[in-house]
C-alpha cells in the first residue's frame, strides 16, 4: 500500500505512471515471503549514499537466496532515471527490490535463476527538523541470525516490527525501543537508536541482531569528524532513562529526536540538531 504519492513504477526494463501491478499470486515472494527492499532518499536534489543503498539491495537478495539481476551501478543508474521527473523541491523515498519468482521441487527454496526486480519512486515528504517520537518498552525482541535473515533488509522481518509499534501505540507511544536476545537495546521498531550523556554519543553496537544502517554509518563519521566522542557499545534500558538526549537515526527522515521514554523526559538536545546539520552539510558536500 502506497504511503505518500506520485508514483513512478521501474519494471521489466521501463518505467510506469503510478503504483505499477509487479507480482503475480504465484510468486514465491507473493506467498513464501522471499522479498527484499532497500529505502534511499532525494531530497533538496541530492540522493545521499545511494550507491551503498543500492548495494545493500543486492546483499540483501543473496541473504535471502535470491540471485541480483541488476548490478550496483545499473541500479544507480535506473534509480536517477527515474527521478528525473521529480523537481529538487520533491522529497521522494526510492525503493529498489527484489522478490523470487519460481520455487525449487520442494517450493519453499526459491530458484536462483528465477528473482523479479523493480524500483518504486514515491514522493514522501521529510519531517520537520522539529519532529520528535515518544518510546516505550516492548515485549518483542529482535531476533538472531539462527532464528531469522537479519542480515537482510526483508518484507519477511517487518510483521515483527509492526507488532513492536502496534504494543507501543496502544501504551500512548509513538514508537517502541527494542532489545536484543539478550536483552540488551538494539534499536527501535523502525530506526536505529542514539544516546548522549555528558557530551559523548552513545550507540547499540552492532551484533548482527540488526541492521546497523547507513545513515547510522554517516551519523557516527560525521559527529566523529566533528569532534564528538562516539561510543558503540553494550547498552541497557537504564542507560536510556539516564541520557541527556536521545534521537533516532533512520533514511526517512534522517535525525528524529526522542522526547520520552516511558515516564523519563528529553529536551530535543544539541547532538540531535547537529547531527542533522552535518548530514545535510556532508549531503550538499558529495552532491
Amino acid at each position: 500500500m502506497a504511503v505518500g504519492k506520485n508514483i513512478r513504477t521501474y519494471f521489466e526494463g521501463q518505467w510506469h505512471e503510478g503504483d505499477a501491478p509487479i507480482m503475480r499470486a504465484g510468486d514465491h515472494g507473493a506467498w513464501l515471503g522471499s522479498s527484499v527492499f532497500d529505502g534511499a532518499r532525494y531530497f533538496d536534489g541530492m540522493a545521499p549514499d545511494l550507491e551503498a543503498h543500492c548495494a545493500r539491495t543486492n546483499r540483501s537478495a543473496e541473504a535471502l537466496m535470491l540471485t541480483p539481476t541488476v548490478s550496483t551501478q545499473e541500479m544507480v543508474d535506473i534509480v536517477r532515471e527515474g527521478l528525473e521527473a521529480y523537481g529538487p523541491d520533491k522529497a521522494v523515498y526510492i525503493r529498489p527490490m527484489y522478490w523470487g519468482i519460481d520455487g525449487d521441487a520442494s517450493a519453499i527454496v526459491p530458484k536462483a535463476d528465477s528473482t523479479g526486480f523493480a524500483v518504486c519512486l514515491e514522493e514522501i515528504p521529510l519531517a520537520a527538523p522539529t519532529a520528535s517520537v515518544t518510546l516505550t518498552t516492548t515485549r518483542f525482541r529482535r531476533p538472531v541470525l539462527e532464528d531469522a535473515v537479519v542480515n537482510a533488509k526483508a518484507g519477511c522481518l517487518y510483521p515483527n516490527n509492526a507488532r513492536m509499534l502496534r504494543e507501543a501505540r496502544s501504551k500512548g507511544f509513538s514508537n517502541a525501543l527494542v532489545a536484543d536476545a539478550m536483552g540488551n537495546v538494539a534499536e527501535t521498531a523502525t530506526a536505529n537508536i542514539f544516546m548522549v550523556k555528558d557530551g559523548e554519543v552513545f550507540t547499540p553496537i552492532a551484533n548482527g541482531t540488526f541492521l546497523a544502517g547507513i545513515t547510522r554509518a554517516r551519523h557516527i563519521a560525521n559527529l566523529r569528524a566533528d569532534g564528538v566522542t562516539v561510543n558503540e557499545s553494550v547498552l541497557g534500558f537504564a542507560d536510556f532513562h539516564d541520557a541527556d538526549e536521545v534521537f533516532m537515526s533512520g533514511n526517512m527522515n534522517k535525525v528524529t529526536p526522542v522526547t520520552a521514554l516511558d515516564d523519563t523526559q528529553f529536551q530535543i538536545g544539541p547532538i540531535a540538531r547537529r547531527a542533522r546539520e552535518l548530514y545535510w552539510d556532508w549531503a550538499a558536500s558529495d552532491r
